[in-house]
């Protein structure tokens, strides 16, 4: 059977190795496995959270409100938007297919830093769209600012703040003034994924939805209940822009995108503010765990705005070496090898599951 020619050469993105695959291959007790690869909470979620959802379960056979009202009312009370500023989708994930379909075409092209999200790619490549990259790795916006002069047939770019999977993250006021030169008919799309971290951490890395689309009516926010809120599980994002722009993108949503308890999990998230604050703070306190770790042994990490770290390698050590020797120990981490990379990405992890990873990781490294 043939299939459409733009699907021969897009690339399966590849999630992070489930517990029960390093279970079954290398006979490891599950609970001894610790996975630290997809940048999952370590924390979970809210007790609320949980106490909600359990009392929902009987709501399982019903579909949920399609218009999910109660969840827009709180981001927009939480983001100072109004509900037509917002459409929610099964992840942020969900939301950024819906906006690379609505603008990006075969005569287009799309322009992302030179390592980031893998989705990007594969979204545009669905749509025929050319893809851009930037030389550097990491978010450079003199590049990209470049790169959109010298090609008139950009669409859509990527700014991915903090970006994943290396953790840099620009400053607002460096974001504002590329956006000023921008045309209004490109869009751009912000992804905010791990925005309640960057923050936290830097309130110069601060985005501001509602000031965003203000200013810029061009522009979308993407965020997540899957990393500071705990429920990656329950797949639950969402996409904030001017209502012209959601009216479009709601035109690509199926009915019933999310289900009901995922409906309830994230609006009981939202009301607990400090299971949040708490848990990103343990975040930046490990993480500098990591950082003194990573300076004993001697080698470089990206400082990081997220909930994990970029550790990279010099030509003596082998990334793909050490990832596999750590799974086989029982510690999944995410190799980077795939983006042209000798490093490493680490989840911030609980404080004992970080001290069990400093542990194996020199006995794989040293």
């Amino acid at each position: 059977m043939q299939f459409n020619e733009v699907l021969d050469n897009l690339k399966i993105y590849e999630a992070g190795k489930p517990i029960e695959l390093v279970v079954r291959e290398y006979g490891i007790d599950a609970k001894d496995v610790i996975k630290l690869a997809s940048n999952e909470n370590p924390r979970g979620c809210s007790p609320k959270v949980v106490e909600a959802v359990c009392k929902e379960a009987s709501k399982m056979n019903l579909y949920p409100d399609d218009s999910m009202y109660e969840l827009k009312e709180a981001l927009a009370k939480k983001y100072l938007v109004k509900e037509d500023n917002i459409i929610i989708g099964a992840g942020s994930d969900q939301v950024i297919s819906f906006a690379v379909h609505a603008k990006a075409n075969a005569n287009s092209s799309v322009l992302m830093a030179g390592i980031t999200f893998a989705m990007y790619e594969i979204y545009a490549a669905q749509t025929g769209a050319k893809i851009l990259k930037t030389p550097s790795a990491r978010h450079n916006l003199a590049e990209m600012l470049s790169m959109y002069k010298a090609h008139k047939d950009i669409s859509v770019i990527f700014l991915c703040l903090p970006n994943n999977p290396l953790g840099e993250c620009l400053d607002t006021k460096d974001v504002y003034a590329f956006l000023d030169q921008i045309d209004k008919e490109t869009l751009v799309i912000i992804d905010g994924a791990y925005q309640e971290y960057a923050g936290f951490k830097d309130p110069a890395k601060k985005i501001v939805p509602s000031d965003l689309i203000a200013k810029y009516p061009n522009t979308i926010y993407l965020g997540t209940f899957s990393k500071a809120y705990g429920l990656g599980g329950m797949r639950c994002g969402y996409g904030i822009a001017q209502p012209q722009m959601i009216k479009a993108l709601l035109k690509l949503r199926a009915p019933f995108n999310i289900t009901n308890l995922t409906l309830k999990a994230a609006i009981v998230a939202l009301s607990d503010e400090a299971f949040v604050e708490n848990s990103m703070r343990e975040n930046f306190e490990q993480m500098k765990e990591y950082e003194k770790f990573a300076k004993a042994l001697g080698f470089d990490f990206i400082e990081s705005f997220t909930n994990f770290i970029t550790l990279e390698f010099d030509a003596t050590k082998n990334s793909s070496h050490i990832a596999q020797k750590l799974m086989e120990k029982g510690i999944i981490v995410r190799n980077l090898g795939a983006y042209g990379m000798n490093a490493i990405r680490v989840t911030i992890g609980t404080p004992e599951q970080n001290v069990r990873f400093f542990e194996l990781f020199k006995t794989v490294y040293m």
